[in-house]
Order: structure tokens, then C-alpha cells, then sequence
């Protein structure tokens, strides 16, 4: 840790410093955040992109008395830094560790949870007004920007916010674009004037002044009024904002310290909502990550003596690159086929896509909602739209799935990428509601493939059914299981995978190889288990539902990776009661009703007690006098 990184404790600690002593600070952070996130995996460039603007931030503000909220949070890591956390960053997004997200529970200067991207400003405004009905005198700032303000929401709260005209900042950190000198330099000394207590003071008096004279007064302010607008339109950039009801500050260079500090410490001074465009270099620092942000945004661990190339694939493919090898078949035959992401095309696997086809690629920006609604035009006609969505950004979308999609039975084909526990991201990342979120809507289907082999499979079966589909698959690395030519698999049919008398364990996706495993675990203690792979969550194969229910001596157990609520142990358990097999056992294991914190994947599983041995244990409870027989059984999550 550098000379003034080891000095700060908490955000008081940096008003101390010069603005030399400030830039020397930023570049020691820049050199602690490539140190801890090489080893610890992270959102690397967002946070590079941010250092000075975080500092003056810090500087001219008082957190956590003035209150800052992160949207998305991704960009949090300098913020925790600077608020006393420089000695959690070996336990970044680790078991147990600091989360990679602002967390309640985590710091007082944490003061609202973000984890999904353009909700800054509404939170924001929530906490300003609260603070005038309460009678507090603070500051409430909202800090956006990586694309998030692409997203709707973000112009309903501005919308909102400007219409109350509520005392709110609102800091847009514009990654996306850069300004030439000359209009930077003029809308800097426009922000010095608009800024400057003597402005307003003028104003007023001249407004006054003005309002005294007999008759035309009203109409000499309005026509005043009139041209200033006229000339607002030409000179000021951020005209949609001031129309909307801000006053707009920018844009200014997010590099420059002296130049934020100055802006920041002009807005305090404004009245009503005020919003600061500031542009920054996402991943700023260093070569590799200034020229691959998208790459860079976030990454696991890695040599930053050697970096790894972007697009660069080992080993065994991710279900990503399966995703996207076999979408691009499928698009090379089929020229009604369309892809739409919501700025995640590198994450989705959908950038080869976009430059196989890219009159037939559309990234929509962080809108997942316009998405799917989109994505529902294009199918009613005649194309055969591909929306491919992180299972966790889904649930942004929920009504439009309803009504545009599934109501009109569409051909939409949802390509729900990190369903399931995704990890380190944590809470907010987690894909474990998509199954009972999707499930009871009628006309949707949704497959859940095993494999990456099975992945290509159960895609072309959606491609090629006549109604929405979703298909959901994890994050990272496929099982290393051999690709075969990718073709259609009997729809709503499940595999038997194993046979047996005893039990019959229905396990749906990455639950399926640990299935296998407890069931030759349990043979060899005198269990005869047959292992059925559903497939499809919904239709339901019954006909083998029925067989097992009538087969298995001792009863059926489900496991999925999502939540028991309304999952696929709940389907099961729907349709035998609603078919008179009331004497049928069923255990289901899958994810309790609880948020799940952030670790390595495998911990987590470990956790909720979906381990090869627990799977095992919940199975010999349904069977009656062997637990004792087995020292290894611990307790299952049933």
C-alpha cells in the first residue's frame, strides 16, 4: 500500500491533502486495485475509470452524513477504499469476504444496496425527500453512469425528480463519449457562472426589478426567458437534461482533479436538482484494460505481467461459447434468425453475432424490459428473435415476458446465461428465480440442458418450437463432455439415465452429475436408484413422473439449482396431487427461501447441502432403518 493510500482511515483524511498530494493518491489506488483484483477476480475497469471522480467526491462531500449512492455498485471499489475497507480487499467477492457491491450491512457509508443497474437516482430521490420530511440538512447524490442511464428508469426518476424539484445531485459518469477542448472549455465557464451565488443573486434582483414595471414587466421576463433558452439550446450540451428540470454542470474532464473539485464544490451551491456530466476513460491506467474496458469489466484472477487476450478460448469451451457457436449455425441456415442482448454482447457470447450478421444483431443498451417487448415485434413478423440475458437481469423484464410475449404465444427464444449460483457476484447475480418466475406462464416453455452438449441440443429444439422458449444454462466452464452435430431432442421428453426399484431422483441441469454420483454412492450400500434427466421443466414429461411414482418403492427426490419456491420440486409435487398420488414421497432440495451471499461456487453449494453426500442422505431418509448403516450421511437440505 502507497505512502497516502496506508494514511487514509476514512474520507475526513483525504481534506487534509493538496490536489498534487490527491493525484499522487489516485495513482497508488490504481496500482492496489490491479494488485488485489489480478488475485481475487473483479470489476476491474469500471473502478479504474473512476479513482479521481471518487476522490473529489470524498473530498468536497461528508459521508456517510451526505449520502451516496453507487448504481449498479460495480464502480464501489475506490468508495470502499476510501471509507476504511483498504484491508478487506484480500477477501474481495471471497466466502465469507468484502462483497464486490455496496452492502447495508458492510459500512455505514453504504447506504443503500445496488446490484442491478439504474436505480441510483430513483433510491436517491427516496432518501432527499425523506431527509425534507424529516428535517435533515445533507447532501443525496446519486452516481451513474457505465450505460445505466440508458435504462428507463433512470429518466423516470429524472423525470420525477425535476418535476419535485427536490435539492438531489446527480453525478453521470459518461464513459461512452469524449468532447473536443473548445466546448469543454465553454461549458466550464458556463458552469462557473451558473454556479456562482452572485448569479443567482443578479438574477433575482434583476427579475425583480423587472416585474415592477406597469404592464409589459411579465411579458419582458418571459421574452427574457425565451431567448435564454434559445441560446441554452445552442450552447449548453445538456439541454434534455435542463428541459427535464436539472441544472446541468458540464461536461467535465473526470481526470482532472482541480476541475472536478471546483464543479463539485459549485453544485453544493445550487438549489433544486443538479446533475454533473463527467467523462471518464473506463479502465484508465493502464494499456490493456484502456484498450479492452468490455474485456476487462469484469474478470477472474490473472497475471498482469501477462494478461490475458480478449477472445482468447482454452480447454474446454464455456456454455457461453457453446451458446454462441451454436446460434451462429443456426443464423448461417436460417436468415430469420435475429440476436438481441441488453450491453452484455461479450458477456452473452453474442459479439460473433454481431460481426457474422450485423444487420441482424441489436444491442439494446441496459433495457432488458424494450428487449423482450422488441424482440416480441420482430416475432409477430416472421423473424425468430434470440434474446440472450443473464438469468439474474431476466427478472427486469417479468411483465413484458407476460404480456408481449406469452400472451400473443410469440417464437421468442430466451437464452438465460449464469442461471443459478453464479459465485462471487453474489446476491444480486445469483440466477436461482428464473425457473419459478417463468414456470406458470402459459404458452412458455423451458429446458434446462445437463451439459454443454445438451445445450446445443435443447437451443435448436427452442429455435425450432412455435412459442416462447427459455432456455437456461450456468456460468463458466462446460463439463468437458464430447460436442456432438447439434440436432432437435423429442419435445417434452426427459432420459432416463439410470435405472432402480428403490428411488428415483428427477435432477434438473448442473444438478444432474452430482445426482449420479449419490446414486452409485448408494448402490453400493444396497439402493437401487434410477436418475431421470426432466430436460424440460416445463412440459413435464409425465409419463415418466407417473412410471416413477408408480415404480419407486420409497418415493421421488428433486434437486435444482433454483429456489424451492415455485421451482421444479413444486411442479412435481403439483402434478401428483392433482392426479391422485397422494401416497407418493417427495423431497425436494434446491434453494430455501433466503438471498445467497457471495463465495466460490462450490462453497455455496456446500452450504445450502446440495453436495453429492447430502443428495445421498435426503434419499436413504425416505427409506426406513439404513441411516445408521452409513457414518458418511450428514444432514440433507430437505
Amino acid at each position: 500500500m502507497g505512502k497516502w493510500l496506508s494514511a487514509i482511515s476514512g474520507p475526513s483524511d483525504l481534506k487534509k491533502l493538496s490536489t498534487k498530494e490527491l493525484t499522487e493518491l489516485a495513482c497508488e489506488i490504481r496500482a492496489f486495485l490491479m494488485d488485489k483484483v489480478s488475485k481475487t477476480g473483479g470489476h476491474l475497469a469500471p473502478n479504474l475509470g473512476v479513482v479521481e471522480l471518487t476522490l473529489a467526491l470524498h473530498t468536497v462531500f461528508n459521508s456517510p452524513h451526505d449520502e451516496m449512492v453507487w448504481d449498479v455498485g460495480h464502480q464501489s471499489y475506490v468508495h470502499k477504499m476510501l471509507t476504511g475497507r483498504c484491508n478487506c480487499f484480500d477477501t474481495l467477492r471471497q466466502y465469507g469476504g468484502m462483497s464486490g457491491f455496496p452492502k447495508i450491512k458492510e459500512s455505514k457509508h453504504d447506504v443503500f444496496q445496488t446490484g442491478h443497474s439504474s436505480t441510483s437516482i430513483s433510491a436517491a430521490l427516496g432518501l432527499a425527500e425523506a431527509r425534507d420530511l424529516l428535517g435533515e440538512k445533507n447532501h443525496v447524490l446519486a452516481v451513474i453512469g457505465d450505460g445505466a442511464m440508458g435504462g428507463g428508469m433512470a429518466f423516470e426518476a429524472l423525470n420525477h425528480a425535476g418535476d419535485m424539484g427536490t435539492n438531489l445531485m446527480v453525478i453521470l459518469n459518461d464513459n461512452e463519449m469524449s468532447i473536443s477542448h473548445n466546448v469543454g472549455g465553454l461549458a466550464a465557464y458556463l458552469g462557473r457562472i451558473r454556479t456562482d451565488p452572485k448569479y443567482f443573486r443578479l438574477k433575482e434582483d434583476f427579475q425583480d426589478l423587472v416585474r415592477k414595471i406597469p404592464a409589459i414587466g411579465g411579458k419582458m421576463i418571459k421574452s427574457v426567458d425565451r431567448v435564454k433558452d434559445a441560446v441554452k439550446t445552442l450552447l449548453v450540451p445538456g439541454m434534455l437534461f435542463e428541459e427535464l428540470g436539472f441544472t446541468y454542470l458540464g461536461p467535465v474532464d473526470g481526470h482532472n482533479l482541480d476541475a472536478l473539485l471546483a464543479t463539485l464544490r459549485g453544485a453544493k451551491q445550487v438549489k433544486g436538482p443538479v446533475l454533473i456530466h463527467v467523462l471518464t476513460k473506463k479502465g484508465k491506467g493502464f494499456d490493456f484494460t484502456e484498450c479492452n474496458p468490455d474485456y476487462y469489466h469484469g474478470v477472474g484472477p490473472f497475471d498482469p505481467e501477462s494478461p490475458p487476450e480478449p477472445g482468447k478460448r482454452s480447454g474446454v469451451p464455456s456454455y457461453t461459447e457453446v451458446f454462441s457457436d451454436t446460434v451462429l449455425k443456426v443464423a448461417k441456415e436460417n436468415n430469420k434468425v435475429v440476436a438481441i442482448t441488453a450491453a452484455m454482447a461479450v458477456g452473452t457470447g453474442l459479439d460473433s453475432f454481431a460481426k457474422e450478421f450485423p444487420t441482424r444483431f441489436f444491442d439494446v443498451g441496459i433495457a432488458e424490459q424494450h428487449a423482450v417487448t422488441f424482440a416480441a415485434g420482430l416475432a409477430r413478423k416472421g423473424f425468430q428473435p434470440v434474446v440472450a440475458l443473464y438469468s439474474t437481469f431476466m427478472q427486469r423484464a417479468y411483465d413484458q415476458v407476460v404480456h408481449d410475449v406469452c400472451m400473443q404465444n410469440l417464437p421468442v427464444l430466451f437464452a438465460l446465461d449464469r442461471a443459478g449460483l453464479v459465485g462471487e457476484d453474489g446476491e444480486t447475480h445469483h440466477g436461482v428465480f428464473d425457473i419459478s418466475f417463468l414456470r406458470h406462464l402459459p404458452n412458455i416453455s423451458m429446458l434446462c440442458p445437463r451439459d454443454e452438449n445438451m445445450l446445443q441440443h435443447t437451443l435448436l429444439t427452442g429455435f425450432a418450437h412455435k412459442g416462447p422458449v427459455a432456455v437456461r444454462y450456468p456460468r463458466g466452464k462446460g463439463l468437458g463432455v464430447q460436442l456432438e452435430q447439434p440436432h432437435t431432442i423429442a419435445w417434452g421428453r426427459g432420459e432416463v439415465l439410470r435405472t432402480g426399484r428403490d428411488l428415483t431422483i428427477f435432477a434438473v441441469g448442473t444438478m444432474v452429475a452430482l445426482a449420479l454420483e449419490a446414486a452409485t454412492k448408494l448402490e453400493k450400500h444396497g439402493l437401487s436408484v434410477a436418475v431421470i434427466d426432466p430436460i424440460f421443466v416445463k412440459p413435464l414429461d409425465t409419463e415418466l413422473l407417473v412410471q416413477a411414482a408408480l415404480t419407486s418403492r420409497y418415493g421421488i427426490v428433486t434437486i435444482e439449482e433454483n429456489a424451492l419456491a415455485g421451482g421444479f420440486g413444486s411442479a412435481v409435487l403439483e402434478y401428483l396431487e392433482d392426479n391422485g398420488f397422494h401416497e407418493t414421497a417427495v423431497r425436494r432440495m434446491g434453494i430455501p427461501d433466503q438471498f445467497v451471499e457471495h463465495g466460490a461456487r462450490a462453497l455455496l453449494l456446500k452450504d445450502l447441502g446440495l453436495t453429492v453426500d447430502n443428495i445421498a442422505a435426503t434419499c436413504l431418509k425416505l427409506t426406513s432403518g439404513r441411516e445408521k448403516k452409513l457414518p458418511w450421511v450428514q444432514s440433507g437440505n430437505d
